[in-house]
């Protein structure tokens, strides 16, 4: 047994070694445990009796990442907790044999445990109602799709991935199961939302073509759940990715195909579509239909009407500053539209200055500031380009988006082009630091 060791005639090794040591199963038991709860949470892992003895031990400390999740989970501590030394991690009264997860007083530690317990349950709660889905377990994951979608735009894309690939491999599973018709539209429908952060993601990444691949599964599961407000955001998706890639004409071709299905939602992707279309057309040179684009976004704002998609909140809907940074965007585009450029992108930077409010998006927050450098630079104004871009300099790796590195590197074009690209070289020098490091060259 697990605890069958002489636990008399020496301490245990680790933390590990002593919570495993107060189970009266054996390592052959517990490891079947572990795969049968990886298993529940949708990981890929398996762990041998010979591994567990070893990591318990202390004489292997490292672990693969799904591996370390599942311990995590199973044991309600981090895994660096759980391998160090005993002595080091037993100050009196901070463990007990009940096996509750008890505050560290560490706040990181705390915040990690609590999401890890209620990850268990989530995974208790799904499984034992294997086949037709509670309708309390159908509201969790709506409410942790919600919170995909609302944290998207305001953390870094590491922090959220893994859960991303998890909501999506989980919603994959119960539609694999029978459910009733309503249960399956709704699945469908949180399935097409995941999908289409995905993409989002993948494109995040600076990956077209995963985003697409995304982004078509999307809109298979909004045709399957047979709603209007997903069809169009997933045809905005698939037009900020091509747009993004270059393929300006096919860009805005999304763009219109989804207006269709926009004008029979009313959702706020009414106004997201031409905006949309507005800056691929400015991209093409085109300043008449861009304004046309941008007059048509304007006009729609008096018969939209939230929907399920837009209560979803965050990277599912569009408000008015993000609307004042698509219009940026697009007319920084068009240097004898300069000065409405910089109008429309001072208003998003100060809208985005505030980091409470709900439309703020660190991705948006950064293209206003882009866009702003753009249009002073057509200005002819070097020290406010300067200012302009500073902010966006000091973000750190993980947040550079491919979006944002994109922009960025708009600017240091605009700038060699102008008659600032003498005096503005050691912006571009700067600039070109920035970009060395973007979120896709980070290990993962």
């Amino acid at each position: 047994m697990a605890g069958s060791a002489s636990k008399g005639s020496r301490e245990p090794r680790t933390m590990l070694e002593q919570l495993l040591w107060q189970q009266d199963r054996t390592y052959e038991e517990i490891t079947a445990e572990f795969d049968r709860l990886a298993a529940q949470l949708n990981e890929d892992a398996t762990l041998s009796p010979r591994h567990l003895r070893r990591l318990a031990s202390g004489e292997r400390s490292n672990t693969t990442p799904v591996t370390r999740r599942v311990l995590q989970t199973m044991f309600g501590k981090p895994l660096n907790e759980l391998l160090r030394p005993w002595e080091a991690a037993t100050p009196s009264g901070e463990h007990s044999s009940s096996g509750l997860v008890v505050a560290k007083g560490q706040p990181d530690i705390d915040r990690e445990l609590i999401a890890l317990a209620a990850q268990r349950a989530k995974a208790f709660a799904l499984a034992a109602n294997q086949g037709n889905i509670t309708n309390e377990a159908m509201e969790q994951v709506h409410d942790d799709v919600r919170r995909l979608a609302t944290d998207y735009p305001q953390r870094p894309l590491p922090e959220l991935l893994g859960d991303l690939v998890q909501a999506q491999e989980l919603l994959y599973k119960l539609l694999e199961s029978r459910q009733r018709p309503e249960q399956a539209r709704q699945l469908y429908f949180l399935t097409g939302v995941t999908s289409g952060l995905l993409a989002k993601a993948s494109h995040d990444l600076a990956d077209p073509h995963a985003a697409m691949a995304q982004a078509r599964t999307a809109y298979l599961c909004a045709e399957n759940a047979d709603h209007n407000g997903l069809r169009a955001w997933i045809r905005g998706q698939q037009s900020l990715i091509a747009y993004w890639a270059g393929r300006l004409h096919e860009s805005v071709k999304f763009a219109q195909a989804g207006g269709e299905f926009a004008s029979h939602a009313q959702n706020t992707t009414a106004v997201w579509l031409p905006m949309c279309e507005a800056r691929a057309w400015a991209a093409l040179g085109n300043a008449d239909k861009t304004r046309s684009a941008i007059r048509r976004a304007d006009d729609a704002w008096d018969s939209v009407r939230s929907d399920e998609v837009d209560e979803l909140g965050g990277l599912c809907t569009f408000g008015p500053v993000r609307q004042s940074y698509f219009a940026a965007d697009a007319m920084a585009w068009l240097p004898s539209e300069a000065q409405d450029a910089q109008d429309y992108a001072a208003r998003a930077v100060d809208a985005y200055a505030d980091t409470s409010d709900s439309e703020w998006a660190f991705g948006d927050q950064a293209g206003s500031h882009t866009g702003l450098a753009i249009a002073r630079i057509h200005l002819g104004e070097l020290e406010g380009a300067e200012e302009a871009v500073n902010p966006i300099l000091d973000l750190e790796p993980e947040n550079r988006i491919n979006g944002i590195v994109n922009s960025t590197m708009r600017v240091h074009k605009a700038l060699s082009s102008s008659p600032l690209a003498v005096p503005g070289g050691e912006l571009q020098e700067r600039i070109e630091m920035f970009t060395r490091t973007p979120l896709k060259s980070l290990p993962r």
